[in-house]
This record gives C-alpha cells, structure tokens and sequence, in this order.
C-alpha cells in the first residue's frame, strides 16, 4: 500500500496538510468546505469560476498555490452539475484529483470531496471511494523493468469527514484500505509474463499469503499426481502439453471458530493461453498472460480478508495449468473422464476454462458450501454481448444472483444476469460422450456456463464471465483487478 490514509474531522481552513481538495459544480456554486475557502479568500474562488480560469466540468483540476486564509494549497475539482454527479463521473474524479496530488508533488493532503453530493451515495461510500480509487490511481507496474518506477510523492492522504459519521467514515476507510490491497495483488500477479507467473508460482504465492496470515488463512496445493488419484482428468487434460505442471491451489479462511458453512470461491488459473492444438491467431497472443484474471481476482479476496479480518468461513480454490500445444496435448475430438464421472468430448481446445473448472467445481463439494462462486475469463462471446464495462453473471439460484448484482452496485464492480433456460442445454449434446465443451457460437458464454452448472446440481451456484473486464488493452494495458471489489462487497453483505 502506497498511501498512509486516515480519517480527519479537521475544518479545511485550519488544516495542517500540504493541500486540500474540494470540489466546484459548473453553475458556480461550491460544496461546503470550498465555500468557506471562498468566503476566507473574498471570492478568490468564485472570481477564477466566473472567469473560466476554474471548471466545473467533472473530473476538471486547477491547484491554487496560495489563497488568502488558507494554510494550504488548494485543488478545486469539477464536480458537474450540484445534485447531477453520476457514481462513475466520481469515481473518475477521484482518481483524476489523486492523480494530480501525486503529479504535482504533494506530499500530504486532506480531501474534502465526500462533500460532493453523488444521488444514492452515502458520505461513508464516497469515503471508501476516496482510498480505493485514490490506491488504484497511483499503481504502477514495474516488476519486469530494470528502472523502478519511483515511489509515489503522495504519501499521506487524510479523509475529512463530519464528526457525527466518524464512525460510518472509519469501518468505510477500513474496507476501503482492504479491497484497494487485494485489488493491488490482483493487479500485480495477472500483470506478471507467463514465463514467470506459472502455477508454480501461483502456487508458492499462496503459501506465502498463508505464512503471512497463519492465524486465519492455510494453504494446501494438490500437485499432478494427487489430482489424477482423485480423477481430474479434465483439469490434467488442459496442461497435458506444457512443461508447466498444473496445480490445484486450495487456500482456507477460517474467520469463525465454529464449523460454518465456508463461502467458496474458484478461479480460473490458465496462466497461458496458447489455445493449445486449437491454436489461437498470434496477435494479441501476448494478452493471454490475463487469462488467469480469476485466479488473481480470488487472490485478491483472500488478500482482503486477511486486511479485514472478516468473521466468516471462505475456502477459495484457484485451478491453475498452462495451455500449450505439443506432441503430449490434447487433441480435438478427446474424450476425457471429469472428477464427477461425466465423460466430456473436447471439441475445442482452446475452451480450456470450463475444462479445469469443471473438475474444481466438483473437489468443491467436500466443503459443504454455503455458495459457490466461480470467476473466469471464460468466453469471447461475453465480450460480445456486454462489452468492457460489465462482467456476466449467471447462476443456479436467484437469491444468490440477486446477491451478486447487488454487490456489484455497492461496489461499482458490476456485474449482468444472463440466463441459463434450459433450451440452452440442447445444444451440449455430443454423439461420442456425456457433453461436448462447446456449443457453438449462438449464446456462447450461456452455453459455457451451462457447461459448468452440469458440475453444480449439488449447492447453490453463481459463474461471473469476466473476460471483458479483467484487463485493458492499448496503451493503457493491464490488469483491473475486478472482481475483488465486488466480491469482498459480496461477503462483506453476508455479515
């Protein structure tokens, strides 16, 4: 975590920091904190509003070395039109203000924009946006470069926040603190090359996590031969062409002493995606080092947990293989024998996902779920039909789905219901075996899901398809660290 961030009660006119933040709205007017600054200055704000010097465009920053009556600089930003501010338009403001902290060299600052009014939003939700979005904005990759990037100039960061919701504002920073370090591993890992990131090396991540966190979290990893005595075969299947041996990545928060039931969570770990024998085209190959972005996201959850210290049992299992082709792969037209005894004909080996899910799916029935949430970046069609800004959601059951989506809101990590009708089912029908791992083009992410919920009959279960939001291309490319913060939201409703 690069950033000290607390809670302040400080009145902005008395402040000790560096430089304080407040917001303008287009029409002139001026949240609480910057009309005091402005009343203090005698009009200095308003004067550089009315000559279009400040804007109040969301989003829009102007720092003010000195204004007469303040102790500290001071950073309008935009804030649009009063009462008008979407929870997107804040959310980048947020960042674009902690941006300009940081590019400008202040060290310390106090921001005063939970003032601005969001419709729907709690003061505690703009706090909690404040640290997530403020640690999101200052991440800079730089593992596998020889210069480091230098360490962020903005270290300290206090929240203000009025005295009657001091206690609503700290639990607020506290989940924020918590998701912005799981989004921050999440981001770290699925950032990593293939030639580093392996299941091997996901695997001693999460003994490292578990040595860190001994009190709450344990690590178990099932190798090759453990999972093929237990009839893996459709997760072994997937790696059958690498050098990279597969791993099954088991990792147990125990937030209860009792035996209740664990929330489980599976992610999708290929941490190479050649398409195997079904070879994928080479350009954009490279992003397949993403195609793990599940197995990070459930990284970062654990991640979080451990921050949080959340009074819950949650078991997450990260299905980790390299997909490459050679003369041991596995071949389209393979009939292969899943954990569950349904025998699958793998007709595309570049649908890998479902392959080692499936059998994941079915080693999580040992822990007698209270739900089960898999999370992958499982299909292109998905992509298709929501784009890049929201993940697919389909589920077994509607209160969990209904759950889900809710967090999703909470958390601005959102997510859409697709169905799973039956008639969907019709078209995973194979002439050689029990079901085929595709089912053509129409509804593709449904009929891939479809696929899974055969392994699923036994709990309550919920698929998130974030193959359209878990990284982003071009030359802002890299990972985004979804879902951590819908997940975390997701157990931190169950409390």
């Amino acid at each position: 975590m690069s950033l000290s961030i607390h809670l302040s009660t400080d009145n902005v006119l008395t402040s000790s920091r560096e430089c304080v933040v407040v917001g303008v709205y287009e029409d002139g007017s001026m949240t609480p904190s910057a009309t005091a600054l402005d009343q203090a200055s005698q009009g200095q704000i308003s004067a550089l509003l009315q000559s279009g010097r400040a804007k109040g465009k969301p989003a829009a920053t102007l720092l003010l070395p000195y204004l007469n009556g303040c102790n500290s600089a001071v950073l309008l930003v935009g804030a649009g039109k009063p009462n008008e501010l979407s929870t997107g338009k804040y959310i980048k403001l947020v960042q674009a203000a902690t941006k300009e902290l940081n590019d400008r060299s202040v060290a310390t600052a106090e921001t005063y924009l939970s003032e601005i009014e969001v419709p729907g939003r709690s003061t505690a939700w703009k706090a909690r946006q404040l640290v997530e979005q403020g640690e999101s904005s200052l991440y800079v990759y730089d593992a596998t470069k020889s210069k480091k990037a230098e360490a962020p100039k903005l270290n300290e960061l206090a929240v203000a926040i009025n005295a009657t919701e001091a206690q609503s504002g700290n639990e607020a920073l506290r989940h924020g603190q918590g998701i912005a370090a799981g989004v921050e591993l999440a981001k770290s890992l699925a950032n990593l090359p293939g030639n580093i990131c392996t299941p091997t090396y996901l695997a001693e991540q999460a003994i490292a996590l578990a040595a860190d966190n001994s009190s709450i979290l344990s690590t178990e990893v099932l190798d090759e031969d453990q999972m093929r005595a237990l009839g893996m075969n459709c997760l072994l299947s997937v790696g059958a062409g690498s050098d990279q041996p597969s791993k099954l990545i088991v990792m147990n928060y125990k937030g209860l002493a009792d035996d209740s039931k664990p929330y489980v969570f599976v992610g999708k770990g290929i941490t190479f995606d050649t398409g195997g024998i079904s070879l994928k085209p080479g350009e954009g190959m490279d992003e397949m080092k993403f195609d793990m972005g599940g197995a990070a996201s459930v990284f970062g959850l654990m991640k979080a947990l451990c921050e949080l210290k959340l009074p819950l049992n949650v078991v997450s299992v990260v299905a980790a293989a390299e997909n490459m082709p050679s003369g041991r792969a596995t071949k389209p037209g393979d009939v292969v024998t899943t954990m569950s005894g349904q025998t699958v004909e793998i007709l595309n080996t570049d649908a890998e996902g479902r392959l080692v899910l499936c059998d994941a799916l079915t080693y999580v029935e040992r822990f007698n779920p209270e739900t089960v949430i898999d999370i992958a970046t499982l299909t292109g069609a998905c992509v298709i039909a929501l784009g890049h800004h929201t993940s697919g959601l389909m589920a077994n059951d509607d209160v969990l789905a209904d759950a889900l989506y809710s967090a999703g809101q909470t958390s601005y990590d959102r997510c859409w219901r697709l169905p799973l009708y039956e008639e969907y089912q019709e078209q995973l029908d194979s002439n050689f075996a029990d079901i085929p791992n595709i089912g053509g083009r129409p509804g593709g992410s449904i009929t891939a899901a479809c696929f899974l919920s055969r392994f699923t009959k036994s709990y309550r279960w919920a698929h998130l398809d974030i193959a359209g939001t878990a990284w982003t291309s071009g030359k802002a490319k890299g990972s985004t660290g979804r879902c951590v913060p819908l997940l975390t939201q997701y157990l931190l409703d169950r409390l």
